[in-house]
């Protein structure tokens, strides 16, 4: 049975999607606002953690700071009655995963949560069959359980899409990274707002790249990126 941490401050919508969840076989944890919220994961460790972006106590962006912090790997879907797209790229920049924009419909939800428990469950044996976890980038190391890029002794903290992002491109050095595969598998869809938002992480990978002239990040027209050095 896997577990789901909801945290909504929403009283009358946090029970409605908790009453959903644990009658389609979810253990559920709920927390009314972020700081409970973050307790309950500390404690509990769920398989996934779904929750509002605006929060009394601690926002979700907070919270999911927090979780990163500590975890990697726990999938994250946001909450948002916002539309604004910073908000949600904001979100993924921190460690999300996917986000339902209010209001949603249950079915809409359970699939998401089903799709992310899907491909972390898998995520352990791709990452050990990849090899090591540090990668050298021309001048730079990747430490991808770490979520580090480092040269000369400066280091840069990357943000859990940013690193997933740069894995795949390492993996498939001189070779396309086909845009269209990595939306689908970090983003569970190829829609032109996850496109946008995906070329943004590029932008900032080749921000932290760029005291290494010879790194590239090439971006081959209508397919996808290629990492070059």
């Amino acid at each position: 049975m896997s577990k789901v941490l909801l945290i909504e401050d929403e009283w009358q919508l946090g029970q409605i999607v908790k009453d959903s969840l644990e009658m389609r076989g979810f253990e559920m944890l709920y927390a009314a606002d972020g700081k409970e919220g973050l307790r309950l994961y500390q404690e509990h460790k769920p398989d996934v953690v779904v929750l509002d972006i605006m929060m009394p106590n601690m926002d979700g962006f907070t919270v999911t700071t927090e979780i990163r912090r500590q975890d990697n790997t726990t999938p994250i879907i946001f909450l948002t009655a916002k539309s604004q797209t910073t908000d949600v790229v904001k979100g993924f920049e921190l460690g999300g995963n996917d986000y339902l924009k209010k209001p949603f419909s249950m079915d809409e939800l359970i699939v998401r949560i089903k799709a992310l428990l899907h491909r972390f469950k898998e995520a352990p044996e791709a990452t050990s069959s990849a090899g090591a976890d540090v990668i050298q980038i021309g001048q730079y190391m990747f430490n991808y359980t770490k979520q580090t890029l480092t040269r000369n002794n400066n280091t840069e903290f990357l943000s859990h899409r940013e690193a997933e992002i740069l894995r795949r491109l390492s993996e498939n050095l001189n070779q396309v990274m086909e845009r269209k595969t990595v939306l689908l598998d970090l983003w569970g869809d190829d829609s032109f707002f996850n496109a946008r938002s995906m070329d943004v992480f590029i932008t900032k990978l080749r921000r932290y790249l760029k005291d290494d002239p010879r790194v590239q990040i090439v971006n081959i027209r209508g397919v996808g990126y290629k990492l070059i050095f």
